[in-house]
Parts: structure tokens; C-alpha cells; sequence
């Protein structure tokens, strides 16, 4: 909204300075500052109000052996209330809102923070269930369905069907290729398949932010660092000198999703602040869900999809420890005829527990210790991103 202002107080008065406004920096920049204010400023309110109204949280599992898990069970949750404020709040004031890619994360934000706040809600009013896991699974669809058709049938999205793959000197993919068999009718039903992937990264991404939410600040933490490198490929993807300088596609109006991208970052930082060991509150699936959400929206829309297994590395193992723990419990469950409630014997697990970051705690690290081991990962996952624009 003050992009408008201060462009018709440029416009009309000649104000000095105004002008600002136009620069996609500027805006990012005020963007982040506005956002990790809100957050440093309403989060003890918020963290007062939660406990007042929603009490502590009640479903720490403090059977499974955890450092601090009694501890945890006194901290509040549905912290990503105040995240998804710290994002929306910064992005109404300085992006465009006639950007048709700022819309659709504003959108993305709203809904993945409604499916995971009703998660958490359910958590305190109906016990430990939550929100079924179909249910959950549904919400991603129902995301990743509407965000693939905007961008195949939207006017104002060009090349929706092109993407940019890491590594390879011409680095430009169309999904129509996947459908080439198809002859002539490939190019009619390219798009059923690209909308199907969507729905596959949002659901991928949006859980395994999920399952990475385990020990305090973790998943804020990683978080930020992937939004920081997001802004930062945005701004270049939409900056028609820097695209053809770096030979990557250049989408117009792209930009300004670098203005949401470091609100992003601003409330996920924050956060920290309040998230860090020990924790004064959870973000939740409210938190978690919506996080990922965000980081699969914005890589599509920016056609670095393909990135993904590089830049969110830690989602990408702390996810495959997870099928991996549970493919080989199951076997072995099977093939022993073990009855049911009956664990599998801790020697016979893959790790000690899932996801990743339990199995280093149970090994006797302390949980300051397996974050920043982790962060420190996120961040040269980063870099490694940042590079694969030239190495090719």
C-alpha cells in the first residue's frame, strides 16, 4: 500500500525522496526491518496471550527420552500465528499488490496457516489427533492444484510450463517433454503433468518442513537461510541485466517477490529469537506447514523447482530418514512376526529415532549442538545453491 502512496506523492508533489519506493531493494529491505520489529515487538505479548488463552502445550512425547522433553511440555505453541503476521503485514505495506506472484504467496500463506493452525487448534481442543494426516494431504493438494492451474492459465505468467535445470550450460527444461510420446497432443496436455508435479513439491516440501520442526529452532533457523537465498534468486531472475549476465530465464515482474521473500526471512528470524534453546514457544504446524508451503511456492514460481533437493538438503534427509526408519521397521516387523505394540529392538533401526535430528540427539548431543550443526549445513547448502548459477 505505501508503494502506491509514495508513488502518487512522486507523481503529484514531486515529494523529495519518494521515489524510493520504485527500487525492488528499497522495499525488500524496509520489508525485513518491518518484519523482524513486528516479531521482536509483539512476541512476548503474543507468547502471554497464548498461554492465557490456548494454555501449554500437551502432546510433547515425554516417554520417548528427549533432552528437555518435560521442560517442553511447559512452552506454548501455534507460535506460526505470529509469523504468518510478520510475513503478510511487511508484504500489504511495500510489494506491488497488483503482482499477480505476490498474490499467490499472500494466498499461500493464508491457507497452508489455516490447515496448520486447525491442526494445532484440534491438538488442544481434541488431544494429541490433531488434524488427520489425509486431511492435511488434502490441503497441500488442494494448494499445489490451484497454484499450477494460475500458472498455466494466468495471463500475466510467461514460459509457465519452463523451468531451469542446475548444471547444464542450456539450462531451460520443458515439461512438454515429458509428454513428448503423446505426438501432437503433448503440447494440450503438458500442462496436467506440470500441475501434478506442482502438487507433488508443495506436498514434499510443506511435510518435511514439518517433520524438521523437532527441537528449538531448527526448522526457524534453516528457514531463514532458504528465504535469504529465494529473495536473492528472485531479484536476479526478475532483473533482466543480471539474468542474461548469469544465462537463466528472466521472468518479468518476478522481482518483486523479493520484497516477500526477506518479510519471510525477517519473521522467521524473529522468531528465532523467542525459538532459540530454550524455547519460550513453538511455532506448530501452523508454523512448520506454512513454511514449507512457502519456500515449494516460491521455487516454482521462480522455475528453480529443480533446486530444491540442493537448497532444502536438510528437509530432503530429515525426510528420507524418516521413510527409511519406517520401511525398515515395518520389514523387520514382518519377517520376525513381532506382535503388534511390540517395539522393534533399537540395535535393528536404521537410527536410533526419526527424524535425523532425534537420532543425533540420542547419541548424546546436545540439542544446541545438532541446530547448529544443522544451520551451519542449511547455509553452505546455500552457498553450493548460490554457485550452480555459473557451474555448469
Amino acid at each position: 500500500m505505501l508503494y502506491y502512496l509514495f508513488d502518487w506523492l512522486d507523481r503529484v508533489w514531486n515529494l523529495p525522496g519518494a521515489g524510493v519506493f520504485q527500487y525492488i531493494s528499497f522495499r525488500a529491505g524496509a520489508s525485513i526491518v518491518t518484519s523482524l520489529l513486528i516479531t521482536l515487538f509483539l512476541g512476548k505479548p503474543f507468547i502471554r496471550w497464548m498461554k492465557q488463552k490456548m494454555g501449554m502445550l500437551d502432546d510433547v512425547r515425554t516417554e520417548l527420552g528427549l533432552e528437555g522433553a518435560s521442560q517442553k511440555a511447559q512452552t506454548p505453541t501455534m507460535g506460526g500465528l505470529l509469523i504468518i503476521t510478520a510475513i503478510i503485514v511487511p508484504t500489504l505495506l511495500f510489494a506491488k499488490l497488483d503482482n499477480v506472484y505476490v498474490l499467490i504467496m499472500i494466498g499461500t500463506t493464508l491457507w497452508m496457516g489455516c490447515v496448520g493452525f486447525l491442526d494445532d487448534y484440534l491438538k488442544k481442543r481434541k488431544g494429541k489427533a490433531g488434524l488427520p494426516g489425509k486431511y492435511k494431504l488434502v490441503g497441500q493438494v488442494a494448494l499445489g492444484l490451484a497454484v499450477g492451474l494460475v500458472m498455466v492459465f494466468h495471463p500475466c505468467i510467461e514460459e509457465p510450463l519452463k523451468t531451469t535445470i542446475p548444471f547444464v550450460k542450456n539450462n531451460e527444461f520443458d515439461y512438454t517433454w515429458l509428454v513428448s510420446w503423446l505426438g501432437s497432443w503433448a503440447v494440450d496436455y503438458a500442462w496436467v503433468v506440470f500441475v501434478l508435479i506442482v502438487i507433488f513439491i508443495v506436498a514434499a516440501v510443506s511435510n518435511a518442513s514439518n517433520l524438521t520442526d523437532g527441537i528449538d529452532g531448527i526448522a526457524t533457523g534453516v528457514a531463514a537461510v532458504n528465504g535469504g537465498v529465494l529473495a536473492l534468486l528472485a531479484w536476479i531472475t526478475g532483473n533482466v541485466i543480471m539474468a542474461s549476465y548469469l544465462n537463466i530465464m528472466y521472468l518479468p515482474n518476478v522481482g518483486e517477490l523479493a520484497v516477500f521473500s526477506m518479510a519471510f526471512v525477517g519473521a522467521t528470524l524473529g522468531f528465532l529469537w523467542f525459538n532459540t534453546h530454550p524455547a519460550e514457544i513453538f511455532m506448530g504446524d501452523t508454523g512448520s506447514l506454512t513454511i514449507g508451503g512457502i519456500i515449494a511456492v516460491f521455487a516454482v514460481l521462480i522455475k528453480k523447482e529443480l533446486l530444491l533437493p540442493v537448497l532444502c538438503g536438510i528437509y530432503l534427509v530429515e525426510d528420507l530418514s524418516v521413510i527409511i526408519q519406517t520401511v525398515a521397521c515395518k520389514r523387520y516387523r514382518r519377517k520376525h512376526k513381532l506382535p503388534a505394540g511390540e517395539m522393534v529392538p533399537v540395535e535393528k533401526r536404521p537410527f536410533l529415532m526419526s527424524p535425523l535430528h532425534h537420532h543425533y540427539q540420542k547419541k548424546g548431543q546436545a540439542e544446541e549442538k545438532v541446530v547448529t550443526r544443522f544451520i551451519i549445513v542449511a547455509i553452505l547448502l546455500a552457498i553450493f545453491t548460490l554457485t550452480t548459477l555459473k557451474l555448469r
